[in-house]
């Protein structure tokens, strides 16, 4: 989680405090949160805090969490025993895709690999209504991505890992439509057969049992996160 953090402030995906990662502690109610006041590329696993599905932290921390995150995060813990990483973040194409009425649009190759995989969820404040945790799940279903209408990006996984490798396809899908947009050119159309077979074949390459979930990816990232950063994350 602490490596996740930091390749999400790497790449460009982090909003100050604003924005959360979380991981539930294998075989408890309890998950980690970021603490609520350090940056991203401050983030060591010593740091993390632990907190329960009421919001009450776990052990000692000098900072407090994020309540906005906590309604977020615990909405699918609570819900989920099978998705265990929760990743939600503010980027500029992420929330220029958000704010679309169209949301992800079909006109280019990695976003209709990401299609199948899409729900929808429709702003209502900042997430500080734990009654919204209910209408969160709702529309995540069995989806992997949740656009957070006029707000964000939300991925899930059952691991750090995969969460991790659903955003980073997202957010590039994302950036593709902002740019192909900003070019105020004709758009060359994908055919809706074309659109169903990629979808189709989408599902079976990041599928529950496809070849590409998210394994050799997130290891090569978390040596690169080595190479171009540092270790000290581990502390």
């Amino acid at each position: 989680l602490a490596a996740c953090y930091r390749l999400v402030d790497m790449h460009g995906w982090s909003d100050f405090f604003g924005t959360h990662i979380s991981l539930r502690v294998p075989g408890t109610e309890h998950f980690l949160l970021n603490p609520f006041g350090m940056l991203f590329d401050e983030i060591t696993a010593s740091s993390l805090i632990k907190v329960d599905h009421a919001g009450n932290i776990v052990g000692e921390s000098d900072y407090p969490i994020n309540p906005a995150g906590f309604t977020i995060h615990s909405a699918v813990h609570m819900a989920s025993d099978r998705f265990n990483a929760v990743l939600h973040t503010h980027t500029r194409a992420g929330n220029a895709v958000a704010c679309m009425k169209e949301g992800l649009l079909p006109n280019n190759q990695k976003a209709l690999t990401m299609l199948g995989f899409v729900a929808y969820h429709d702003y209502e404040s900042i997430a500080l209504n734990h009654d919204e945790r209910e209408r969160i799940v709702n529309d995540l279903g069995d989806n992997r991505v949740l656009i957070l209408r006029n707000h964000g990006l939300l991925t899930v996984g059952e691991s750090i890992g995969e969460a991790f490798m659903w955003m980073a396809r997202m957010e590039m899908a994302c950036q593709y439509q902002v740019d192909i947009l900003s070019c105020g050119r004709e758009i060359q159309e994908v055919s809706e057969q074309s659109q169903r077979l990629v979808i189709e074949q989408s599902r079976k390459i990041f599928g529950d049992n496809g070849p590409v979930r998210y394994g050799p990816q997130w290891q090569a990232m978390v040596r690169k996160l080595e190479r171009e950063a540092s270790t000290d994350w581990r502390i």
